[in-house]
């Protein structure tokens, strides 16, 4: 069991927003990623650029960026955070129909960006869905989670 402060509520138990003015500025990077299953036709669809639509993967990858810049805007408690650098990569997995997005986001400050990067994958799969709704309603977005984290004062997480 963690027995780790939380950090987001008070001694009252009231939600609050983290205290960070007295923090260091260090650089930081998170690494998130999540896939998305889909049929064979909207497989095919994506991998061809063929989806009525247009750029599926070009258009996600822009609203991931988009939504790590702005994840304090949807996150209550988060804090506004100048990102240095998100990355929005796709891996196609034809054996099974599955698109992996993996968001990479950096920022130098005085927290952490694994919000961040779990909102970019997030409305990145998202954007996919929407997309390609029309080919598939049985798309499913699974697997969403934080890879690897570093920087600040907890240091490096790697997940199992």
């Amino acid at each position: 069991m963690n027995d780790k402060k939380l950090t987001h509520f008070d001694e009252n138990g009231s939600a609050i927003m983290v205290d960070v003015s007295k923090k260091s500025s260090t650089i930081r990077e998170a690494v998130a990623s999540g896939k998305i299953i889909v049929n064979k036709i909207a497989y095919e669809a994506i991998k061809n650029g063929t989806v009525a639509k247009g750029d599926v993967l070009g258009v996600a990858r822009i609203a991931g960026i988009m939504a790590s810049k702005r994840t304090f805007e949807m996150i209550p408690l988060c804090h506004p955070l100048p990102i240095s650098n998100c990355k929005i990569d796709f891996n196609l997995f034809p054996k099974n129909n599955t698109i992996e997005a993996v968001a990479t986001v950096k920022v130098t400050g005085v927290t952490g960006v694994e919000m961040e990067a779990l909102h970019a994958v997030s409305v990145a799969l998202l954007t996919i869905y929407d997309m390609c709704k029309a080919i598939d309603k049985n798309m499913e977005i699974v697997d969403i989670h934080l890879d690897k984290k570093s920087g600040g004062k907890s240091g490096l997480f790697i997940r199992n």
